[in-house]
């Protein structure tokens, strides 16, 4: 499902040139596919506490796999594109499904490392980048040719869509059932009162640096890469796959230490190397000169070559792993019995950052004429993190001292708000 839901990454650049958009648009085809993967989260978090996570996981494949095949067979205008990239963007919801689900079978000391396998299938962002070119270069053409199996880029949406229904045959029949986690005695109402607490949204802004900015940095590079670097698509999404393997599979190692030292302390090792690392990629440090038709005119400040710049983006990529499991070792410690709401807000907040960033790098290199406008921008998010996070803790150590002092450096939850 993640591959799907992120495969635009790779798919944008040839249905750019097929269909003749601009860089704008292909930031919202990017943008709308990573929003309908946000906007059900919570909805389907909650559900996924009433009915059982494996119900809900096997109509979400089905359902994903019909826009999925529709659009390799899409020949219409770039406002069809729109509309099936919105609609294969559902299959980013799974993931509040999956940590409500997974949490349900695990005690609180082993749900860190549990819940950080299950989200190291952030991965599948990383299938795209892999098969994506060669696909597309080894299938016939890159228009449409017909048939029930297209060629070029679409037939990577056509293969992903016989996937899904496989997967969904898969876990119907290989997973547990789920009549020992349902909650449906509850009522709905009291399921969202976890959603007054603040630390729910303080969790959600930590969710929108190591996730939202994740997700858009996993769609949006392949085209830095190309137009910045002046790569071809399959060496641009070999470099992206460098930041998103470590972003996904140091997830079980995240939550690995975050049930042996606690979430907090977990966090302040996420954001120290990502703030460092932000700022090197956002420093100018020299010079490029654009090539234009009439010969070579703009010259613009730029940071670093593509070899330190991918070495820093490698360093951003693993500290977004193991800060993904940290964040949501806080939710079944703190809401025990709201997984679903509590992980489907965040979880929502978090996949709108990776909805709202790559529309907002193209305005602000617009605006600046700066490319490496995309780590300013953060680096700002970034640093207003940390803030809060800092400020937060300082202020329950200044009030409760000396025995909150313990309790910073565990993973014992705090009763009034650490």
């Amino acid at each position: 499902m993640f591959a799907v839901w992120l495969m635009f990454g790779v798919l944008g650049i040839p249905i750019q040139k097929e269909f003749g958009i601009s860089d704008s648009q292909l930031a919202w085809l990017s943008s709308v596919a990573i929003l309908n993967g946000s906007i059900w989260r919570l909805f389907l978090g909650i559900l996924t506490d009433r009915i059982g996570g494996k119900r809900v996981t096997i109509v979400m494949l089905l359902v994903t796999s019909v826009p999925s095949y529709l659009l390799a067979h899409m020949t219409l205008n770039y406002h069809w594109l729109l509309l099936l990239a919105f609609l294969v963007g559902f299959a980013g919801n799974l993931f509040s499904v999956g940590i409500a689900w997974n949490s349900h079978w695990f005690p609180r000391e082993r749900q860190g490392f549990a819940l950080g396998v299950f989200g190291a299938g952030n991965i599948g962002a990383s299938a795209t980048k892999f098969i994506g070119p060669a696909v597309i270069a080894s299938t016939i053409g890159g228009s449409y040719v017909g048939g029930i199996i297209p060629g070029g880029w679409r037939f990577v949406p056509a293969l992903y869509s016989v996937l899904l229904v496989l997967t969904a045959i898969a876990t119907f029949f290989l997973t547990p059932a789920d009549s020992k986690n349902v909650q449906v005695s509850r009522p709905l109402k009291e399921m969202f009162l976890p959603l007054r607490h603040i630390q729910v949204w303080r969790f959600s802004l930590y969710y929108v640096v190591v996730f939202g900015a994740y997700v858009a940095l996993a769609s949006w590079m392949p085209k830095y890469y190309v137009s910045v670097y002046g790569l071809n698509l399959h060496d641009a999404a070999l470099l992206t796959a460098l930041f998103i393997f470590p972003a996904s599979l140091l997830r079980p190692l995240g939550g690995y230490i975050s049930d042996k030292i606690g979430a907090r302390k977990l966090m302040y090792a996420t954001f120290t190397p990502m703030l460092i690392s932000l700022l090197l990629l956002a420093a100018p440090f020299g010079y490029i000169v654009l090539e234009t038709p009439d010969g070579p005119k703009n010259v613009l400040p730029y940071s670093l070559g593509v070899e330190q710049f991918t070495v820093l983006l490698f360093i951003v990529g693993c500290s977004m792993g193991i800060g993904k499991a940290a964040v949501f070792k806080h939710i079944p410690e703190y809401f025990p019995h709201d997984v679903g709401a509590v992980g489907g807000l965040v979880g929502t907040l978090g996949a709108l950052g990776g909805f709202l960033l790559p529309p907002l790098f193209v305005l602000v290199r617009e605006k600046t004429g700066l490319p490496q406008s995309t780590f300013i921008v953060l680096f700002l998010l970034t640093l207003s993190a940390s803030v809060w996070m800092h400020v937060v803790i300082m202020r329950l150590l200044s009030k409760e001292s000396p025995h909150l002092d313990h309790r910073i450096d565990t993973n014992t939850p705090n009763p009034i708000g650490a």
